[in-house]
């Protein structure tokens, strides 16, 4: 019987088989756990992260009381959006690390895609 972690690790590992983030296109890659959201964006071909940002962040944290709903993973969005606009950063292939595209991956997901981000 496999544990709901372990499921999630092997969606986690078929999808990062196909997908490449790139220069041009870097992958943006969430984390969520119950109590805070994480995202990043990252050039796989140096292997560096360009851009990152969580919910544990000391101004984020004075802003909003609990960084594991709904209405954190839209700002984080919104915040992640213009954090790769100013590093120049417009395209991205997004990595949801096997969760499912539902509650606060598709928000944060909604909310950078009018922040500016195209995936």
């Amino acid at each position: 019987m496999k544990s709901r972690k372990d499921k999630r690790q092997n969606i986690r590992y078929r999808i990062r088989k196909t997908l490449k983030g790139t220069a041009d296109s870097p992958r943006f890659a969430v984390f969520r756990s119950n109590k805070e959201i994480y995202a990043q964006i990252i050039d796989q071909n140096v292997g560096q992260v360009v851009v990152s940002a969580s919910t544990i962040e000391p101004d984020f944290k004075t802003q909003l009381a609990n960084g594991g709903n709904i209405d954190a993973a839209v700002k984080l969005g919104a915040r992640l959006a213009d954090k790769a606009r100013e590093a120049g950063v417009i395209e991205v292939a997004f990595d949801r690390s096997g969760y499912k595209y539902h509650g606060r991956v598709k928000a944060m997901a909604d909310a950078a895609r009018e922040g500016g981000l195209k995936f």
